[in-house]
Formats: C-alpha cells, sequence, structure tokens
C-alpha cells in the first residue's frame, strides 16, 4: 500500500487524467448504449412462473402489457351520454398512440362487466405492443395525457398498471444531492477545512459516476434489475464518503504530528487504506453472497453494488492521495495551520477529549450499558418477528399518484380483487382434460374466497386453457394467499382427479409467493455463506475466535433491528402515509436478503476500524482493558462522523419517490445508526471489556495453521517519505 501511495502522490495529475478519463469514456459509452434494465422478477421453475410461459405461448397477444384506464363520476353514471361521447372519443385517440396494441372499452359489445353495479365507474383495457422494461416513455406519457385530458365536470380519469408506473419513475437526482449537501456539512465540521471536506466527495462522486455508467453497461450484458443502479449509487455515496473520511482523518492526524505532507498521506493510505481495503472486501462478499441465491435479476444486483464498492475502494487508495498531494497542507484548516507553525506538533486530543471520557465511563460502567443497549435491539427487533413477505402492488403508492387513484377506484367500483386476478391455465390432452377444465368454473365460483370467475378460453389447437378468478380480497392481502393455497392444494387436484389435467396457478399473487418461498428456502444457505465467509476473514485479521462471533451476532442484531423499523413503517404503516410512502403493506421478498447483504457489509467496516486499533493496541501491551479503552477513544469520533455521513445519504432516498429504495434508505439508515451509536460505541466495548482476555483467544493448533492476515502494518515499520521528497511539502493549489 505504502508503494502505491507513494506512485500516486508523484504521479497525482497522471492519476487525476485517468480516472477522468474512466468517468467519461463510461459515461459516453452509457449514453451511448442507454439501459437495459429489467422490471422482471420472476423466478424460473416455479408454478406461477410456469404458468406465464404457458400463457405467453399459447396467446403471444396478451405478451405486451395491459394497463387500465379507469374513469369515476361521483353523481351520474358513466352510461350517461355525455360521460360516454367523452370516453368513446378518448379511448378511439389513445387506440390510435404509437406504442397501443388495442384498447377495449366498456361500451362495445361483451364490455358490460367493465362496468360497476352502481353504474358510477368503468374501465378500459389499453393492451402496449410491448413489456414495461421496452415501453418507451414518451408513448407511455402520450397515453397518460390523452386520458387525463378527459376529466373535468365531474368526470375523474385515472390510469394504472406496469407499463403507467413509468411514467411515475424517479428521475431527478434530488436525494444524491441532498445527501451530499449533508455529507459536506459533516465532514467541514469534522475537519473545518474546505479543501479536505471537498476531497472525499470528489472521490465518492468519481468512484460511483462511473459505476453507475459501468452498471448501465452490464444491463445489456446481463440481467440487472431496475433498482440497481440507485441502490448502487446510495451504497456507493455511503461507503466511498466514509472509506476517504477514514484516510484523510488519518492523513490529518499526521500532519498535526509534524509529518510532511508526502510521508502523511503515505502511512495514511498505509493504515487505513489497509482497513478500507479489508472493509471493502468485506462488503463485497457480502453482496456477492446474493450469488449463491441462483436469482437472475438478484445476480445482476450483486455484481453492480460489488462493481461500485470495488470502484469506491479503488478511488480511496488511487485518486484520494493524490488529491491529498495535490491540496498540500490544506488538508488542515487555516487555524490549525497557523498553530502548528507557531506551536509546532502536538499530541492527538483523543486521549483527553470527550471521546477518551466516554471510553473511559463505558469501561467503569460496562455491565449497565451492555443491557441498555442490548435492551434497546431487543425491542426494535420485536417487530421482524411478524414480517410478511408478499406483494408490494400499485395499492401501495402515494395517495397523490394516478396509479393508486385507479386501484382504489377500481376496489370500490369491482371488489378489491380486481387489481390482481389469479390466473388459472391448464394443459389439456384429450377429450377428458377439456371436460374437466370445462366443468372447473362451476367448481371455483363456489370456492370460499373467489368473487369472480370468467372463461375458459382456449388457444387455437384446445391445448392450453385459460380461466381467470377474480378473488374477494386485495392481492396483497394474507386471505388472498390462502386461496392459492387452497386451490393448488385442494380444488385444482380434486378437479383434475381421474384425468391427466394439470392447472397451474399463475397473477401477481402466486407469483410473489413463490418468490417468498424460494428465497425463505434458501436463506439458511445464503446466511450461512455471508457470516461464515465475513467471520472467516475477521478470523485471519485478529487472530481470535471471540471477535468474529460478536462480530456475526453484532450483525444479527443490526440487521434484526433495522428490518423492525421496515416493518413498523412500511407494513404496519406507522408515518409511511405521511412520508409519501404510500399506505401500509408487505415487505417485498428480496429486500431481506439486500438488505442483509449490504447491512453485513456495513456493519463489518466499523467492526473492522474499531477492533483494528484495539488489536494493534493489544498486541502493544497485552492489556485488555486499555485496549478496549484506547480503541474506543480513538475511533469513536470518526465512526461517529462516518456513520451521520451514511445516515443523510441513505435517509434522503426516502425522498426518491420509490416504495422499494425508500425501504432500503430507511432500513439503511436505521442500521448505520444502531450500529454505530449502540454497537460498536456502546454494546461491542462494554462485552470486550465483560470478557477481558477472551477476546483474543485462539487455539495454538489453530494459530499455527491459519495463514498471517495482516490489516495494520507492523508498528516497527511505519511508512517512509518516498526518496526525494526530504522534508520538503508540495506546493498546495
Amino acid at each position: 500500500m505504502t508503494a502505491l501511495a507513494r506512485w500516486c502522490l508523484r504521479r497525482r495529475l497522471v492519476v487525476i487524467v485517468l480516472w477522468l478519463a474512466a468517468l467519461a469514456g463510461t459515461t459516453t459509452a452509457a449514453g451511448l448504449a442507454g439501459s437495459a434494465y429489467s422490471t422482471d422478477y420472476a423466478v424460473p421453475g416455479t408454478e406461477s412462473g410456469q404458468a406465464g410461459a404457458l400463457l405467453a405461448k399459447a396467446f403471444p397477444d396478451r405478451a405486451g402489457d395491459t394497463d387500465t384506464l379507469v374513469w369515476h363520476t361521483a353523481a351520474g353514471s358513466v352510461r350517461a351520454t355525455a360521460v360516454r361521447t367523452t370516453m368513446e372519443r378518448t379511448l378511439a385517440e389513445a387506440a390510435r398512440l404509437p406504442g397501443v396494441a388495442s384498447v377495449q372499452g366498456p361500451y362495445e359489445r361483451g364490455g358490460a362487466d367493465r362496468i360497476s353495479r352502481d353504474g358510477h365507474t368503468a374501465y378500459a383495457e389499453l393492451a402496449f405492443r410491448g413489456s414495461p422494461d421496452d415501453l418507451p416513455a414518451d408513448e407511455v406519457q402520450a397515453v397518460v395525457r390523452t386520458a387525463r385530458a378527459a376529466a373535468g365536470n365531474g368526470l375523474q380519469v385515472e390510469l394504472g398498471g406496469s407499463g403507467i408506473a413509468v411514467t411515475q419513475a424517479p428521475h431527478d437526482r434530488l436525494p444524491e444531492v441532498i445527501g451530499l449537501c449533508a455529507a459536506a456539512v459533516v465532514l467541514f465540521l469534522a475537519f473545518g477545512s474546505f479543501a479536505a471536506t471537498l476531497l472525499p466527495l470528489v472521490t465518492a462522486l468519481a468512484a460511483v459516476g462511473t459505476a453507475a455508467a459501468g452498471i448501465t453497461l452490464l444491463g445489456h450484458v446481463m440481467t440487472v434489475a431496475d433498482f440497481a443502479p440507485m441502490l448502487g449509487v446510495l451504497i456507493g455515496l455511503g461507503v466511498g464518503i466514509d472509506y476517504a473520511l477514514f484516510i484523510v482523518t488519518r492523513h490529518r492526524k499526521g500532519l498535526r504530528a509534524g509529518l510532511p505532507v508526502p510521508e502523511a498521506a503515505a502511512r495514511a493510505v498505509a493504515v487505513s487504506g489497509r482497513a478500507v481495503v479489508f472493509a471493502g472486501a468485506t462488503v463485497c462478499i457480502a453482496l456477492l453472497g446474493m450469488l449463491t441465491l441462483r436469482l437472475g435479476f438478484l445476480n445482476g444486483v450483486a455484481l453492480a453494488a460489488s462493481l461500485t464498492v470495488v470502484l469506491t475502494v479503488a478511488a480511496a487508495v488511487t485518486l484520494l492521495p493524490a488529491l491529498l498531494g495535490l491540496i498540500g497542507d490544506r488538508a488542515l484548516g487555516r487555524r490549525e495551520r497557523r498553530r502548528l507553525a507557531a506551536e509546532g506538533p502536538r499530541p492527538d486530543a483523543a486521549a483527553t477529549g470527550p471521546a477518551a471520557r466516554w471510553s473511559g465511563f463505558v469501561e467503569r460502567r460496562h455491565r449497565l450499558l451492555g443491557a441498555l443497549a442490548a435492551a434497546v435491539m431487543l425491542v426494535l427487533a420485536l417487530p421482524a418477528l411478524g414480517l410478511r413477505l408478499g406483494t408490494s402492488d400499485q395499492g401501495n403508492d402515494p395517495a397523490t399518484a394516478t396509479t393508486r387513484k385507479a386501484y382504489d377506484l377500481l376496489a370500490d367500483g369491482f371488489g378489491p380483487g380486481s387489481n390482481g386476478p389469479l390466473t388459472l391455465v391448464g394443459s389439456l390432452d384429450g377429450a377428458g382434460d377439456r371436460l374437466a377444465f370445462d366443468k372447473l368454473p362451476r367448481t371455483l365460483r363456489t370456492t370460499p374466497g373467489v368473487a369472480r370467475v370468467s372463461g375458459p378460453e382456449f388457444d387455437g389447437g384446445h391445448a392450453t386453457g385459460v380461466i381467470t378468478v377474480v378473488p374477494d380480497s386485495a392481492p396483497q392481502s394474507r386471505q388472498t394467499s390462502d386461496l392459492v393455497n387452497r386451490l393448488r392444494t385442494q380444488v385444482l387436484p380434486a378437479a383434475a382427479d381421474g384425468t391427466g389435467l394439470r392447472v397451474r396457478v399463475g397473477g401477481v399473487t402466486a407469483g410473489y409467493d413463490d418468490f417468498a418461498a424460494v428465497i425463505v428456502g434458501k436463506l439458511p444457505l445464503f446466511l450461512g455463506a455471508v457470516i461464515g465467509l465475513g467471520s472467516l476473514l475477521l478470523l485471519l485479521a485478529f487472530r481470535s475466535i471471540g471477535i468474529p462471533l460478536k462480530a456475526a451476532l453484532m450483525n444479527l442484531a443490526a440487521v434484526a433491528a433495522s428490518l423492525g423499523i421496515v416493518v413498523a413503517v412500511f407494513q404496519w404503516g406507522w408515518g409511511s402515509e405521511a412520508l409519501g410512502l404510500g399506505r401500509a403493506g408487505p415487505i417485498e421478498p428480496f429486500l431481506p436478503v439486500i438488505m442483509v447483504s449490504v447491512l453485513f457489509g456495513l456493519s463489518m467496516d466499523y467492526q473492522v476500524f474499531l477492533v483494528s486499533r484495539m488489536y494493534e493496541e493489544w498486541r502493544l501491551t497485552g492489556d485488555n482493558r486499555r485496549a478496549v479503552r484506547t480503541g474506543l477513544a480513538e475511533t469513536s469520533r470518526v465512526i461517529n462522523s462516518a456513520a451521520l455521513i451514511m445516515i443523510a445519504v441513505f435517509g434522503a432516498f426516502v425522498l426518491s419517490g420509490d416504495r422499494l429504495i425508500a425501504m432500503f434508505g430507511i432500513g439503511l439508515a436505521a442500521a448505520v445508526a444502531l450500529d454505530a451509536f449502540v454497537l460498536r460505541t456502546l454494546l461491542v466495548p462494554a462485552l470486550m471489556h465483560l470478557l477481558g482476555g477472551a477476546n483474543w483467544w485462539l487455539p495454538g493448533w489453530l494459530d499455527r495453521h491459519l495463514p498471517r492476515l495482516s490489516i495494520e502494518p507492523p508498528p516497527s515499520q511505519p511508512a517512509a517519505p518516498a526518496p526525494g521528497d526530504g522534508e520538503r511539502e508540495p506546493a498546495g493549489v
């Protein structure tokens, strides 16, 4: 690391130009290639996936996206002449728009069932020529403008569906701007230097910008979910600014100790840079643990997020030292530079400041404080016991969204199940199968939980049949999931008894239930891989059994507590509408997996930075109490500053307008806050004081066979100044 830092310092202009070229090149390539993200979260091989594949093969005309155009009159009927004339003209105009395949309204033959019983609500089915992934936003926007133009004079017109949601996807950069501004405030308060404040921001932006363009290109070679870029930016800004913060803090400490700029920068990268690389590796390992689930779109998310972390680490150990050499001693504020020139080097304030007093307080009251911290984490984790994975649909959109209004109008006029009908797809082989399938609707109409049944419909060869079942409950309700299970285990097997008929249940609820079942089934392997590999790295680095075990328990505590907060806000609805995040609903099945990956990685960061300083002191003195006290005193301030930055960055994404990204933002911000202010600066040191020398115990036979992995360079081999640098500092800019 020292050699790399010296090279970057000597060739700082070359390093800066190379990073600018990488950013410009990837951004240009991504702009020319365009995005190719996917909104298809289906799991191949599940029953709902098989139903969808059969339906697409037998009825190719249904392969495009079908949305709904809903209108409602508070007074009068939608059959009134004025309303009918207006809407027939509107539907005809929409049918002629580019990208629209067909429009089926309620006023044509066979469309009477698209008018509610009270006559106040009606809808039309609008089929696009492509899937939501392929729909140009301008074509969808033209449909929205045409439909909304009909509203007025007591007529309300709304649109719903996954295609229409394209127009509501967040496109502004407000969350990133707010997060960066908040991070800049924290950095300036910590450094007191404008130049030092800019360094972590510039480093993170260079890495995240390059990574974002790289993720766009990655979408052309593999499946990458549409939320992967925003998630990558969220993670990249958080860890990128933090990694640079750790190195700049060490560099400033060296300058205050009287070291020349080149030597201070080289030593900072040699010491803190090693911890940054190690921490980045743990984040990547946690993220790549998603590969064990073998789900196509999650593979893309894992690689995209890992790419972002790798680039932030690379920027921290190459671009940052180049920038440190460029600004010279301006990494210190003017007051600090004047004091250093007048009084000379002085000891670090951490030995006597507030952090040292807090560390001593924790040492004296470690049992009481540890118990209080554990109680806080336990209480916050309790809601996670009620975690329900399931469908989060447009009924969870903000109340002001047209998709939410259309959803509510359909639910009020046609019943809650109309927003998520189930599709029963039968494979028919012979007259006996067709006869059994013909009789199936009569059985379904008497099944508890079923509101309406339509069909059957057959393909040209009568080899595939389709029946549509509308539940009497909402797509995201537990009653609808119970109906799916009842159909699969009782109703359909009984109807097919004595025949070769095979009927598969598809639809939104069935798909999410299948997805959740796959996730839950693979969760033990996933957790084992993430916890096992992370613990192995800590075992190699700290030569201790206790340190990895405590880290695993603390990480699980952070995950459980943050999931508890997510459940309270999004599943229980505590403040979700007030925050503009929509009404309460279940949690997406893949959210806990991604959160576990990200949170394990971020939690390991703080564990590494805290314990590495304790380990260094333990090797020097063999005194556990002094090691814990010194490590906490010297790292708590920078950990808390880093945590405030991450909280600001993650919390700003609540304003993204995207429910899923807001879940990540709240969950990650809560986890970082708890990890930094409750776990790492309170519970972890309390436990380490309680365990004493057992913290560092490792069986002799295991110590002899484990390879050596050092985070900190040996104390006896400090980073020396680069040859030729002497005691002179480079000219600042």
